[in-house]
């Protein structure tokens, strides 16, 4: 049986960027990836937004990682020439008697150690953004947009330049806690045979299917399994290029951040997500769902044409918190909570998971091979 220091499940931007750091430190390293690429679920299937830190309670993880993984991520693109741009957002009331929100936002922000966010008027926000309609907006200068996609194949290059292996088309079947160390039985899709491996070190990355992975481990507690549920954000792209230069979010609804506008790094502009409860992992985007977009995009860009938007993608978020309900933080489950030495659990690793990998895997990397 083949044994190495470390098992990375799961090669998306979390996975990939754990990886990096535990083979910085000397471990031998593999990712196991069941797709036949990197990045393919929700690290690819997102909005590529570097999140400034402004919505989620202030002692939360999420605050805590996407602080960090911000200022992190944007010190990383630039040493790494990793494209990206500091675009800045605006959330924007589209009535008065959304204008309180806003303040409550800052509030917030501000308690999270977010200071730099500004009160504009309706007509120092058109001034910046003439197509926007507004009563009232919040600049935050610190967000901004990146590719994933260059990002994940640089964090992969840095890993393997550390001497990590990453193995796709390979699933982890099942596995079994034995005598301190966790054993895998993994099958490679491409031609049915099975294999078993050993490691002392396992970090389960997989986001949708973390649970999953989790509950096939033979002498894992199952009491340490959060339920998940599936929320599809479809997204629709516009037709020609949107009067925009930086992101537009309304003020958040149930379920989300609302139907926003974001931007790629070529201009073109992307709506969405909304937020469709699922049971399945489908992607296709229904035409017809854009319907409900024109409204909600027109409250602040009024001028949308009819029939101008039409499908681009979608992603799911791997929630724990369902329709109703607060919205839930990270879990990460180390021995310390579950009583398994060398096993930690990512899960509900949703937004700001993108802009929190780099902190995610600093502090995972700290857990299972702290400096001396």
């Amino acid at each position: 049986m083949e044994q190495v220091d470390c098992i990375v499940a799961g090669a998306g931007v979390i996975g990939l960027a754990v990886a990096r750091g535990l083979a910085a430190r000397g471990l031998d390293t593999l990712i196991l990836e069941a797709a036949d690429a990197i990045g393919t679920e929700t690290s690819s299937r997102n909005s590529e937004v570097i999140h400034a830190g402004i919505y989620y309670p202030r002692d939360s993880l999420k605050t805590l990682f996407c602080i960090a993984g911000r200022d992190m991520l944007y010190r990383y693109c630039a040493v790494r020439s990793i494209p990206h741009r500091r675009s800045g957002k605006l959330i924007v009331a589209t009535d008065e008697a959304q204008e309180p929100v806003l303040t409550t936002i800052r509030a917030s922000a501000a308690a999270c150690g977010v200071a730099d966010l500004r009160f504009l008027s309706a007509a120092e926000a058109h001034a910046l953004e003439p197509a926007l309609h507004c009563t009232k907006a919040l600049l935050s200068p610190s967000t901004g947009i990146v590719d994933s996609h260059a990002l994940m194949l640089t964090l992969l290059g840095d890993a393997e330049e550390s001497g990590a292996m990453l193995s796709l088309n390979t699933r982890i079947v099942s596995g079994r806690i034995d005598a301190g160390r966790i054993v895998l039985q993994t099958m490679d899709t491409t031609n049915g045979e099975n294999f078993e491996i050993a490691t002392s070190r396992l970090v389960n990355a997989t986001g949708l299917g973390a649970v999953a992975l989790a509950g096939s481990l033979e002498g894992f507690g199952r009491q340490f399994l959060p339920t998940l549920r599936y929320a599809k954000g479809n997204y629709f792209s516009v037709a020609g290029r949107a009067p925009f230069s930086r992101l537009i979010y309304p003020v958040p609804e149930p379920g989300g951040l609302g139907v926003h506008l974001t931007l790629d790094l070529g201009g073109t502009a992307r709506f969405g997500p909304d937020v469709e409860w699922t049971d399945t992992l489908e992607y296709r985007v229904d035409p017809a769902r854009g319907e409900r977009f024109y409204n909600a995009v027109r409250k602040y860009w009024p001028e949308l044409a009819d029939g101008s938007l039409q499908p681009a993608y979608s992603g799911i978020r791997p929630k724990l918190s369902g329709p109703g309900e607060a919205n839930s933080d990270f879990v990460i489950q180390d021995s310390a909570t579950h009583g398994v030495q060398g096993l930690v659990n990512l899960f509900g690793i949703e937004s700001p998971g993108l802009t929190s990998s780099l902190a995610i895997a600093e502090h995972v990397t700290r857990i299972l091979a702290p400096e001396n």
